[in-house]
């Protein structure tokens, strides 16, 4: 496919340079040559009269005539995929693709392991990669990186669309030989006993850590930092700390861990969370089909206000 001396393998070429900001790494995520690469790197120099990528100390950086070229370039392949790339009808017990989803692992222990446990009955054919939630995941989104994004309500993308999973609040969990949690917990013990909290790769805090900040201050005692929400009651067991998770979460780990199951000592905030797909994908029969398998587990959830087990 050609316009005005450019086709779209180089346009695809093109995106993964802006993407990269590197020869080698493009090169290697198009399954090129470094040197076929750079071939392809003069001849966008070339149509575009400009150097697109220019060495500043050992990186590379985009020129600004590059920079107005990054979301034109990816809508553009984002169209043609949509447009050209997709088969009209999806037959699940027969297809062969790959979707990718980003997801926190509590979303995943809650929800997405059940989709696609169920999924791998009704369609054998499919494959996953199912990524871990970071600041730039709705970018990835918007950039058509990723098929399906989960994510809490406060963090969509207006312009894509969205389908609410679930609502969720939060609880203390405790170890069950902790003495001093057995009668409950009040806010003086809360911030006084050694916190686990969580924390992404990249140093964000999520939705609860944000919000009680912004209400309490940082009065706790924070002693573990994990990278991981399944990670939290590892570093509780046999300790004083405590920690705050999803209460969805929190029925899980009760059940298989000698965790003691507490009320917050304050009205905890709920966090809704959101399921989010590229808009030039949304009648995308695949999409549609997945989605439909998303939604109905989801809706087939127990409320997060049932009844919880105590010790």
């Amino acid at each position: 496919m050609r316009y005005q001396r450019i086709d779209l393998n180089l346009l695809i070429a093109l995106d993964a340079l802006l993407d990269e900001c590197n020869v080698t790494r493009a090169a290697e995520r198009m399954h090129m040559t470094q040197s076929a690469m750079s071939g392809v790197l003069a001849r966008l120099r070339d149509y575009f009269d400009d150097p697109l990528l220019v060495p500043v100390g050992r990186s590379m950086q985009l020129t600004a005539r590059a920079q107005t070229l990054i979301q034109p370039v990816r809508n553009i392949i984002l169209q043609v995929d949509a447009a050209l790339g997709v088969k009209p009808e999806f037959d699940p017990t027969s297809a062969r693709r790959h979707f990718t989803f980003i997801a926190s692992d509590y979303v995943s222990q809650v929800l997405l392991a059940e989709v696609l446990r169920r999924v791998a009955q009704l369609a054998p054919g499919l494959s996953f990669d199912v990524r871990p939630t970071h600041p730039s995941m709705a970018l990835e989104l918007d950039q058509g990186r990723t098929d399906f994004l989960v994510t809490p309500a406060h963090l969509t993308l207006a312009e894509h669309p969205q389908a609410v999973l679930f609502e969720d609040t939060y609880h203390v969990i405790a170890c069950e030989q902790n003495p001093s949690t057995r009668q409950g917990i009040s806010l003086a013990q809360y911030e006084a006993l050694g916190h686990v909290v969580y924390q992404d790769t990249q140093g964000s805090n999520p939705w609860f850590e944000q919000w009680y900040a912004n209400q309490h201050g940082n009065a706790r005692r924070v002693e573990v930092v994990a990278h991981g929400f399944l990670l939290m009651p590892r570093f509780i067991v046999g300790t004083q700390r405590i920690a705050t998770i999803q209460t969805r979460l929190a029925r899980q780990f009760v059940q298989t861990m000698p965790i003691r199951l507490l009320d917050p000592p304050f009205e905890p905030p709920r966090l809704t969370e959101v399921l989010q797909w590229h808009r030039v994908r949304n009648d995308d029969p695949g999409i549609q089909w997945i989605r439909h398998q998303i939604l109905t587990v989801a809706s087939e959830l127990p409320a997060s206000t049932a009844t919880l087990p105590r010790n």
